[in-house]
């Protein structure tokens, strides 16, 4: 087959959506596939092959409310004149998906979309383009695919008459969490034998939980406790730092000169490792749709704790191998951790440590029966192969 997928950003850049696609493209790859991705450029990005996947830049930016900035034909150029068997667009609201969406009936291949969420279903400025998206785009795409069977994305296609539904969740990859780590992540970051190491995996852009999980941690009565805060340094960070954490989080640590806490930038190996090494992963975040996260604290075998967020509830169910806190959900969809009774909920699974390893095996088990990006990738293409016999 020869499949696009078309995505907002792409490896090198880091984030959720540019992993899953890396993680998709890459092994349909390896199963004998041609793959393209159409995303935007990267500065560090230096070959236009990775891994066997082509790599289509466009020097694109922005979405259907904020507008789109840069040369949108050449895109819908690149997109009318393919000859491509497939074309799936992973995420709405971007410009990958976004241009795409007028241009469908005129699309030869077979089309896919995986909506990942739908954030902004329920702000205002967001209202016409989810009219839209329900009285005619979602119809013209060949299946839409969804990470969960309880989201706001299917149970919007449900409410609107919107078949041609399926399930795919999300995962992890065994070639990266079956294998031994080498590096020895505790000793790197200064985290004792002894200590409670407390593990949050996120962008820094005020929505992933960082502010909730320090007042969670600081809150708790674990004395021996490191949280660790792994991300990656961008411009989000920086402004982050200079606005949130020099001015509030770090008042409140001043109270408590004893709470440890460690801000760190990891590879992607070493954040691997510290998965492996944590003894919890804490995931208070605002806004997701199916957080990859969980699924790799679940094939580290670590259990979790997380916010009603996207479908971690779900993954709960599915997996048994975490927790979740006590959670609001405001007016614009926005998950918010309770944090005196989340502060609970730390100590108490901090005190039952058969527990936390009960958690962490059966999360580890459900992960590697159902949840790695080997198993996932098949699905993906037994799809793509049933809508071309359709023909």
């Amino acid at each position: 087959m020869k499949i696009l997928h078309t995505v907002e950003s792409y490896y090198p850049e880091i984030g959720g959506m540019p992993e899953v696609v890396k993680q998709l493209s890459e092994r349909l790859v390896l199963l004998g596939h041609q793959v393209t991705v159409a995303t935007s450029k990267a500065e560090k990005r230096t070959s236009k092959l990775i891994n066997g996947v082509i790599i289509q830049e466009f020097n694109l930016t922005g979405n259907f409310v904020e507008g789109i900035h840069g040369d949108t034909t050449s895109y819908e150029h690149f997109l009318l004149n393919s000859d491509f068997d497939i074309i799936t667009n992973f995420a709405a609201q971007q410009w990958a998906t976004d241009i795409a969406l007028p241009l469908l009936s005129k699309l030869k291949a077979k089309k896919v979309f995986v909506p990942t969420g739908f954030s902004g279903l329920f702000q205002e400025v967001w209202q016409p383009y989810y009219l839209q998206m329900k009285t005619v785009w979602m119809k013209e795409y060949d299946s839409n695919v969804f990470l969960s069977n309880d989201y706001r994305d299917i149970n919007f296609a449900r409410k609107n008459g919107i078949n041609k539904n399926l399930i795919i969740p999300n995962g992890a990859a065994a070639d990266e969490f079956l294998p031994q780590s080498k590096i020895d992540i505790r000793k790197k970051l200064g985290i004792g034998s002894d200590e409670f190491f407390i593990l949050h995996v996120g962008s820094y852009t005020g929505v992933k939980g960082h502010a909730e999980a320090i007042r969670i941690y600081l809150k708790s009565k674990i004395k021996n406790g490191v949280l660790v805060f792994a991300g990656f340094k961008n411009d989000d960070f920086v402004k982050y730092v200079n606005y949130y954490w020099r001015f509030q989080l770090w008042k409140m640590l001043n109270f408590f000169p004893k709470k440890k806490y460690i801000i760190t930038f990891l590879n992607r190996e070493e954040t691997v490792a510290a998965y492996k090494a944590a003894d919890l992963f804490l995931f208070p975040s605002k806004i997701e749709c199916s957080p990859i996260v969980l699924f790799e604290a679940m094939a580290s075998e670590t259990a979790f704790l997380a916010t009603d967020v996207g479908n971690s509830k779900e993954i709960v169910e599915w997996s048994h191998g975490g927790e979740i806190l006590p959670t609001f959900i405001n007016q614009e969809g926005f998950s918010c951790a309770n944090i005196d009774g989340s502060s609970k909920q730390l100590n108490a699974i901090y005190n039952q440590t058969e527990k936390r390893k009960q958690l962490a095996k059966q999360g580890f088990n459900a992960w590697k029966e159902k949840f790695s990006w080997e198993v996932i990738t098949k699905q993906y293409e037994t799809v793509y192969l049933n809508l071309l016999k359709e023909k």
